[in-house]
């Protein structure tokens, strides 16, 4: 099963149903604000992805944060902080199980997607 993570009026987002609908791609749609995230899921992401690349830096929700919370960021608060306020997790996150495992990307580029999901 294939599931995708995000909040859904996120351009990046928007782009990755685009795509997996186009090559007709079954997956669920798990979002964040209405699905939840538990705090045991982001440290097995974060430990597998590294909480650096799990956190959006580049979102307002980042920026609206205090300066000395930015400059005080580890792996415990970024988990906190991605619990409390979702909009802080790098999206999309897409997750696939395969036969040889599961599978993670993070973000959102077609050739990965591409890679990953269709057989050549």
């Amino acid at each position: 099963m294939t599931t995708l993570y995000g909040i859904p009026n996120c351009d990046t987002i928007k782009k990755a149903r685009r795509w997996l609908d186009d090559n007709g791609i079954e997956y669920r749609f798990h979002d964040y604000r209405l699905d939840g995230i538990t705090q045991k899921q982001l440290k097995e992401w974060s430990d597998e992805l590294g909480w650096e690349n799990l956190l959006n830096r580049r979102g307002t929700t980042w920026r609206k944060l205090d300066e000395t919370e930015r400059e005080c960021i580890n792996k415990t608060r970024a988990i906190a902080l991605m619990v409390a306020q979702p909009a802080m997790i790098k999206r999309p996150l897409l997750e696939t199980g395969l036969d040889s495992g599961q599978k993670k990307l993070l973000g959102f580029n077609a050739d990965d997607y591409k890679k990953l999901l269709l057989k050549s």
